[in-house]
């Protein structure tokens, strides 16, 4: 009995025979999870990215200016291209920046844009731990996302302080000052750590190379080891999402990873490059041809740090002169500025890494976490949350008061008063404000779904009083209340978020795609019916989902 042979489907050859060692290798099965992970999309997400982003070029300039920067203080004549400053006696680091700034092509946009991404870099991560405070998104499982956006925080402060000393100008020096001092003040081995750091007194001959090893090489390193496991966290759980139609604790609404959602981020990449090299390009930043090299018995009028740094700043210009003595051996001083520049920082460190523990804890609260809260759901949160924003930002003016008292021509000691007055009023004022604000926006909100949304169409009853027609979200009793209950996501106060209104057009210049038809206003509907209509008692934001959009069950369940 002959044997029939195979056929052979030669234009499927390919194909087949890389389908099948794949599934042999099981090499893509990893790729196809990982492209079709769904990841929803909300202009809060963005804080994160654009901290990646402006990290992207913080490593990119950083590595142009490291091959052409000197860190040694060793002394030298300035001879470049800066007239004001030829034969002055400056450190080899600040000639070196200065033939950056005026010598070196394009040494001086690079420059700013290196300083620009630095600010944009600790913006994007204050934006990031605040909207991760105010939304819960610290809760269980992300408390380890929340302790890696604060070492973000602070070891960012670290690398920006280090990075704006290393020109060894008047500001570099004024801020080396106050580390000196504030190092002294820590009891019992403040002396020997300074003497160790500035290899003897201040400023010594090496604390500009040692500053330059730590922030070319060890900072950058602690900072990429951070934002690896923060992205690496963020792959490994279920992203947050905001609560909505559709939306719930077991799957995620958003787009998947591929091609959309990366190349919008391409995109959004792009973008922030480019504002930063307009930034660098176009407004002028630490001009220290201005200040001029740093000489240590001179301290510049107007000196102060990053914006970020001023905290520290102002919290020692507001701390009182209490010393306390410590009768141990041959006695200890500690001075007020240990309490306001080593423990203050040490409290807020500790109370935030520990306040998501300390939540559930009170809260009893042991479940898994994948919504967002609304800030205006959780009053008590909100408002420490304020009250915390509240502090910082006095503490930050009170780091620029000598400014602001030379422009206004103000008393410096009634600017300290004031900033202390401030700090004792304001944090707790800022606290019952936000409190109370959240309650309104909650009764609001159940008012809303209880009598309707407003129309603007006003009615003029039989016995001459005139009311104003509702929308109601569901169906209502005999007093034209509606049932529905509060479902944590934003109720829709407007007309044109229940389709009454036509979609937008979408486009930029010009219309994408043409203009649909409008739809029947319910407010007209209303004012020549008489009656109440009812919509969707989800009360969902009007417009269907994206074709795109799926969730994690759903991508689960397609066919490989």
């Amino acid at each position: 009995m002959a044997m029939s042979r195979r056929r052979i489907d030669l234009p499927a050859l390919p194909s087949d025979a890389g389908e099948g060692r794949g599934k042999r290798l099981r090499a893509a099965t990893p790729l196809r999870a990982l492209l079709n992970r769904v990841f929803p999309d909300h202009w809060s997400f963005l804080f994160g990215e654009v901290a990646l982003y402006s990290f992207i070029v913080l490593l990119l300039t950083g590595l142009f200016l490291t091959l052409f920067v000197e860190p040694s203080m060793k002394e030298v004549v300035y001879d470049g291209s800066y007239k004001p400053l030829r034969g002055t006696d400056v450190s080899a680091a600040f000639a070196s920046t200065m033939d950056i700034s005026f010598d070196v092509r394009g040494g001086l946009v690079i420059r700013q844009m290196h300083h620009w991404a630095a600010l944009l870099f600790m913006a994007s991560i204050v934006g990031l731990i605040l909207r991760v405070f105010f939304t819960g998104a610290f809760r269980k499982p992300r408390r380890a996302s929340w302790i890696v956006a604060l070492l973000l925080f602070w070891t960012g402060c670290l690398a920006g302080y280090t990075g704006y000393t290393l020109p060894d100008d008047a500001l570099s020096g004024t801020s080396l000052r106050i580390a000196s001092g504030v190092m002294l003040s820590i009891p019992v081995v403040g002396s020997w750590l300074t003497t160790s750091i500035f290899n003897g007194e201040f400023p010594g001959d090496v604390i500009i190379g040692r500053l330059y090893i730590v922030h070319t090489l060890l900072v950058p390193a602690i900072l990429v080891a951070l934002i690896a496991v923060h992205v690496g966290l963020v792959f490994r759980r279920t992203p947050m999402q905001w609560p909505g139609s559709g939306r719930t604790n077991a799957n995620v609404v958003g787009e998947r990873l591929f091609p959309r959602y990366v190349l919008k981020r391409a995109g959004f990449c792009c973008l922030v490059f480019g504002v930063i090299a307009l930034l660098g390009g176009l407004l002028q930043i630490s001009p220290i041809w201005l200040a001029g090299p740093s000489r240590s018995a001179v301290v510049g009028a107007g000196s102060g740090p990053d914006w970020y740094m001023m905290f520290l700043d102002g919290a020692s210009r507001l701390m009182p002169a209490w010393e306390l003595d410590i009768p141990i051996g041959g006695g200890y001083t500690i001075p007020p500025m240990f309490w306001a520049t080593v423990v203050l920082p040490g409290v807020l460190f500790v109370s935030s890494i520990g306040y998501p523990f300390i939540e559930a804890r009170l809260n009893g609260d042991t479940q898994d976490h994948h919504l967002l809260q609304r800030p205006r759901d959780v009053p008590a949160r909100t408002g420490l949350g304020a009250m915390a924003t509240v502090f910082y930002v006095v503490l930050t003016a009170a780091g620029a008061s000598d400014v602001i008292a030379a422009r206004f021509d103000i008393s410096v000691n009634a600017m300290t008063w004031a900033g202390r007055i401030g700090l004792l009023i304001l944090p707790p004022l800022a606290y019952y404000v936000a409190y109370r604000i959240c309650l309104g926006l909650q009764q609001h909100d159940r008012q809303v779904l209880a009598r309707g949304v407003e129309t603007g169409i006003i009615r003029r009853l039989p016995g001459g009083r005139f009311i104003e027609v509702h929308q109601p979200l569901s169906a209502t009793d005999g007093a034209g209340r509606g049932d529905l209950e509060y479902a944590g996501s934003a109720v829709p106060k407007k007309m044109n978020r229940l389709g009454a209104l036509a979609p937008a057009v979408k486009g930029f210049f010009w219309p994408v795609d043409g203009p649909t038809e409008a739809l029947a206003s319910a407010g007209h509907s209303l004012a020549k019916s008489g009656t109440h209509g009812v919509v969707n008692p989800a009360y969902p934001a009007r417009g269907t989902r994206d074709a795109d959009a799926r969730t994690n069950d759903e991508m689960t369940n397609q066919p490989s």
